[in-house]
């Protein structure tokens, strides 16, 4: 008679519950996007070319060195930031300097950003410079068709020659 009596408590207990779970599973609708917007999503991860160009050391400086330390090559870590921009059917929507990560500046600098956009054509626009000084060393442009609820990933991969486009 426990036994009946418990199983019946936990029914009493976990029907509400599953019902509950089960209403907020499917209700209230949530969509981050409106219906007729299309979503512009720039992620990636890259390391910049090193701010300072290694130097060739002299012999007396090699001399001074443990053996174990006479690289010929003094190369600094410290990675120049990245200059990344987002233009969307002529607007610059993103203009952002992206410092690299880690304890001396010499790690990746990560990418993140996402643009809410009416559905339809648009000509996009991604440059970047990864080098310390100077113009945009990567420049991609494309014109897309994006559908309401579509997402258009640009992605970068240097050994590919630079930005991808990917709907």
């Amino acid at each position: 008679m426990k036994k009946l009596a418990r199983i019946f408590a936990q029914l009493l207990l976990y029907v509400p519950l599953m019902a509950l779970i089960g209403y907020f599973s499917t209700q209230p609708r949530f969509s981050i996007l409106g219906e007729d917007e299309a979503l512009v999503r720039l992620s990636f991860i890259h390391a910049a070319e090193r701010k300072e160009p290694c130097r060739t050391r002299s012999a007396e400086e090699l001399a001074k060195l443990s053996p174990n330390m006479r690289a010929a090559q003094d190369c600094p870590r410290e990675r120049a930031p990245l200059l990344i921009e987002l233009e969307v059917d002529g607007k610059v929507v993103l203009r952002r300097e992206v410092p690299p990560s880690g304890l001396k500046n010499d790690g990746n600098a990560t990418v993140y950003h996402r643009l809410p956009v009416p559905a339809g054509r648009h000509r996009v626009v991604a440059r970047l410079r990864d080098r310390a000084n100077g113009d945009f060393n990567y420049t991609k442009e494309e014109t897309v068709q994006l559908a309401p609820g579509g997402v258009l990933l640009i992605d970068f991969v240097a050994t590919k020659g630079g930005f991808v486009f990917r709907t």
